[in-house]
């Protein structure tokens, strides 16, 4: 997989820009749980009231407040406070204060000027926590007043004592020891607890004065949830973004790859052709390039965004409250636990399903294509076993997987809210020991599951990485096979372009075989001349015209085209000037007129109709309702062998190269058509070089030069009379074709 990052240098823009979306992204996600808890603590619990400092107080209250402030914070104070006097303003602004404040026609208020807000907090917060427990009732208040007012000169009722009317009376002396012992008290009190008691002698305050409560709660529940709606959107819209950016990336990443295995397949030579098979070939171009496509969006986008957002819920719930960390710790060990008992599980057999698409796809290949020999053997019942075998094979691997996969989600949900129940568990004791709010607990159980989910999310991406790896490691095998045929680093041009033809003590043996398929050839073919190769079966008739392109390189010997060593010229100017018919000729999607102009696509329509008139082609094309441009199923399906390869050898000659090679080109035409056409290549092609591997001994009677192959050796060379009087293999085959009147021969 890693050998293939190299083809994402380009994407690298993409692949930064998705990253800096994915920070967004999780800072959006992870400032969600903390707005829910804003809500719940804030909104419900404290009516809203977010702040430990008041808007507006009493003035009886505040000078209260201030006997228990050392003297820099009680100037802070009325620095920031000012009383509200009806002389100081308009009637209007006046009405309108007291409509707000309904308590300001009979005491006077100070207001505050929005400034400096976390000194003032620090400078109330004792003040205010003694004034609301000093008016608080209950046991545990009850306690705390007999701490914080032990030294109030009150008797026996020191818990039942009014401190406001006390309190000024007290000495500064005695009032400072009072606050010096208020600070340590307040030092063992959760700082939780002390806010939550400032925000409660605030709304108790308001209530006094007569603010509208409600109408502070629903001003910030819809404020906090107007923030979080806006998150949601964005959030949303980056996920869009960045889904779009990694398909893109993936999407440009798949295009890479088909290409290069595309122009790398165009490049094998038939040993390499030989070590992939054509299904592998097809599967791996295809299914496993989209397997690979498919986990590189996975990666992008959410092996990115996995660390992001665990790394990032972590540090919130360090924040939050890091005592019950050990929950969410214990929660990841289980479903690592989980997920790798699967894995161990699954892993092989997501290895084993590229071998068995693989395998699949051969048996299909193989049944579509020997459609008609299956009919004609009545093999039917076989072939659908093999099928169903092969199907069955892949069937049961992909219900195993997904069995595991289905398992895994019930698991991990069961999991993940046995996690919520412990969570919630452990902070209801927190929560009645005043260490942790109702919100905390909310949102410390929302960053657990956005650290499991992210742990997940990553698990998920493991098990689906070995079939993606196999997929990767299986397509960078075609990309990092060296050929065995190659271009030299400067290839030779020929000076002339004449068309001679030398094999020079030519011998070939095939990769991993123990002898020779040719031995010793030795032979030249000349412009103008016809040189036919015939033989047995099996005595390297095609595997000798194969070495003429390169599809095979020699093993010992030298082929020259113009006296130049093939092996010295590149492959594209080697191939320019040969023109191959194969024994079984293909034809691509198309029409006949881009059949033929396949090799030259510039060929003028003159030019096509000589070529299907030289390869006798012309006869059926000028019958059919379209002419050249009637269509060609693929593979040429809906024309005869014979007019195939009459198409074959029209597009070659359409070409127009020096060296003309028929691979028994003529076995699908009558013996008419073939002498018609053979007749037409002398006269029209005189001065191009003929190589013709035939069986037909009427084929290449004619031929300037014949060579007999039998068991990869040459063992008889001349013409037609020649060979009948001195090749006793040639005469065996010419007499199992040829009538005696035929045989001329001495």
């Amino acid at each position: 997989m890693l050998k293939l990052m190299k083809y994402l240098k380009g994407s690298a823009s993409a692949i930064l820009a998705v990253f800096l979306l994915l920070v967004v992204q999780a800072v959006c996600d992870l400032s969600l749980p903390a707005y829910t808890s804003n809500i719940v603590n804030v909104g419900i619990m404290q009516n809203g009231i977010s702040k430990a400092v008041p808007d507006v107080i009493r003035k009886s209250e505040l000078d209260t407040l201030t006997l228990l402030m050392k003297d820099e914070d009680k100037d802070l104070v009325f620095r920031h406070y000012t009383l509200l006097q009806k002389e100081n303003f308009s009637d209007k602004k006046w009405s309108d204060y007291v409509k707000k404040y309904p308590l300001l026609d009979t005491e006077p208020l100070y207001l505050w000027d929005a400034k400096e807000e976390e000194p003032l907090a620090d400078a109330f917060a004792i003040p205010m926590m003694v004034a609301y427990i000093g008016t608080s009732s209950g046991e545990s208040a009850d306690l705390m007043k007999k701490q914080l007012f032990a030294n109030l000169p009150s008797g026996d009722a020191q818990g039942e004592v009014d401190f406001k009317t006390l309190l000024p009376m007290l000495p500064d002396e005695a009032r400072m020891e009072m606050i010096q012992k208020i600070k340590e008290l307040i030092a063992q009190i959760p700082e939780q607890m002390v806010s939550q008691t400032a925000a409660a002698y605030v709304k108790t305050e308001y209530q006094v004065v007569g603010v509208n409560l409600s109408s502070i709660q629903n001003r910030y529940i819809l404020f906090v949830g107007v923030k979080m709606l806006a998150l949601a959107l964005g959030i949303m819209v980056i996920s869009i973004l960045v889904t779009l950016l990694a398909s893109r990336v993936a999407g440009r990443l798949g295009k890479d790859l088909r290409s290069k295995v595309f122009q790398k397949v165009l490049s094998f030579s038939n040993k390499e052709m030989d070590q992939f098979s054509t299904a592998s070939l097809i599967t791996r171009s295809t299914n496993d390039i989209q397997q690979v496509q498919s986990m590189f969006v996975m990666m992008i986008r959410i092996v990115l965004y996995s660390p992001i957002l665990a790394i990032g819920g972590i540090f919130k719930v360090l924040q939050t409250n890091n005592s019950m960390t050990w929950i969410l710790a214990a929660g990841v060990a289980v479903i690592f636990a989980l997920i790798l008992t699967l894995m161990i599980i699954a892993l092989p057999k997501f290895k084993l399903m590229q071998k068995l698409v693989d395998r699949i796809n051969l048996v299909m290949r193989e049944i579509i294509t020997g459609l008609p020999v299956i009919r004609a053997f009545s093999t039917e019942g076989h072939e659908k076993e093999r099928f169903d075998k092969a199907n069955i094979d892949l069937t049961k691997n992909s219900l195993f997987v997904n069995r595991v996969m289905t398992f895994l989600m019930p698991a991990l949900m069961l999991l993940m809210n046995l996690i919520s129940i412990l969570i919630i568990w452990v902070g209801a004791d927190k929560i009645d020991s005043g260490t942790m709010q109702v919100g905390d607990m909310i949102a410390f159980i929302q960053y657990t599951m956005q650290i499991i989910m992210s742990f997940l999310m990553l698990t998920m991406v493991s098990i689906m990485l070995p079939r993606a790896s196999v997929s990767a490691k299986r397509i960078d095998e075609i990309i990092s096979t060296d050929n065995t045929i190659n271009d030299p680093e400067v290839g030779l041009s020929l000076r002339e372009n004449k068309g001679v033809v030398e094999f020079d003590h030519v011998s070939f043996r095939y990769p991993n075989a123990e002898e020779d398929v040719l031995s010793d050839i030795h032979f030249t073919a000349k412009p103008g001349e016809t040189t036919a190769i015939i033989g047995s079966t099996g005595s390297g008739k095609s595997t000798l015209i194969n070495l003429l392109p390169r599809f095979f390189d020699v093993t010992h010997g030298t082929i020259r085209i113009d006296g130049v060593d093939i092996r010295k010229m590149n492959q594209h100017d080697l191939r320019e000037r040969l023109g191959l018919i194969p024994q079984k000729g293909t034809l691509f999607t198309g029409t006949i007129e881009s059949n033929i102009k396949f090799g030259n696509p510039d060929l003028s329509e003159e030019e096509m109709k000589r070529a299907a008139r030289i390869a006798q082609a012309s006869e059926f094309i000028d019958k059919m309702p379209e002419g050249y441009q009637t269509p060609i199923a693929q593979g040429g399906t809906n024309v005869s062998g014979g007019q195939k390869q009459r198409l074959a050898i029209a597009r070659t000659i359409a070409k127009d190269p020096a060296i003309y090679i028929f691979d028994d080109s003529f076995s699908a035409l009558d013996y008419k058509t073939d002498a018609t056409l053979r007749k037409t290549l002398r006269q029209e092609l005189s001065n191009r070089t003929m190589i013709i591997v035939a069986q037909r001994i009427s084929t290449i009677m004619n031929a300037e030069q014949i060579l007999v192959l039998d068991e990869g050796r040459i063992i008889g060379k001349g013409t037609h009379k020649e060979l009948l009087n001195t090749c006793e293999t040639y005469r065996q085959i010419a007499s199992s074709q040829l009538s005696k009147e035929e045989l001329d021969y001495e």
